[in-house]
């Protein structure tokens, strides 16, 4: 498998980007997604109730769980590493008027920038996309707020 230093499969990376024109397509490949999304959004809201939080969605591909997170109330930032499918997210988030901050950025060139700004960190259906998982879960703790108990 090939490694860059920013920790990603480039033929991953590939893959989803030849289908990002379907990302926002209920019935096509991401069809799964669309349907489970209801399922991650609710798991999310009720763990750290999103309204006002500031919320990291590492992978965020097309922005399906971003902007529902957002329509929750939640501040939250996209990043990913497949530059055609934040446009997708850039495009569908202008045309619902969901606001979204996505970033073509690595959790871990973001955890060096910003750690712990987030008060909330999702990192859904991506870890088996990378060559080192834990590298990404090591940064994601980085950039995660201890919140007080």
């Amino acid at each position: 498998m090939t490694q860059t230093k920013d920790n990603v499969n480039p033929s991953e990376i590939e893959k989803f980007s030849a289908m990002a024109s379907q990302w926002w397509d209920t019935e096509g490949n991401f069809k799964t997604l669309h349907q489970i999304n209801p399922l991650r959004l609710n798991l999310v809201d009720k763990t750290v109730s999103l309204s006002g939080k500031d919320v990291l969605d590492v992978g965020c591909g097309g922005g399906i769980l971003s902007e529902s997170m957002a329509l929750k109330g939640a501040n939250v930032t996209g990043i990913d590493l497949g530059k055609e499918l934040l446009d997708v997210a850039d495009l569908h988030s202008l045309d619902s008027g969901v606001s979204v901050n996505y970033q073509h950025i690595s959790v871990e060139a973001l955890a060096s920038q910003k750690p712990e700004q987030f008060d909330c960190v999702t990192c859904m259906e991506m870890l088996e996309h990378v060559p080192d998982p834990v590298a990404i879960i090591n940064a994601v703790s980085y950039t995660h707020l201890t919140l007080p108990t």
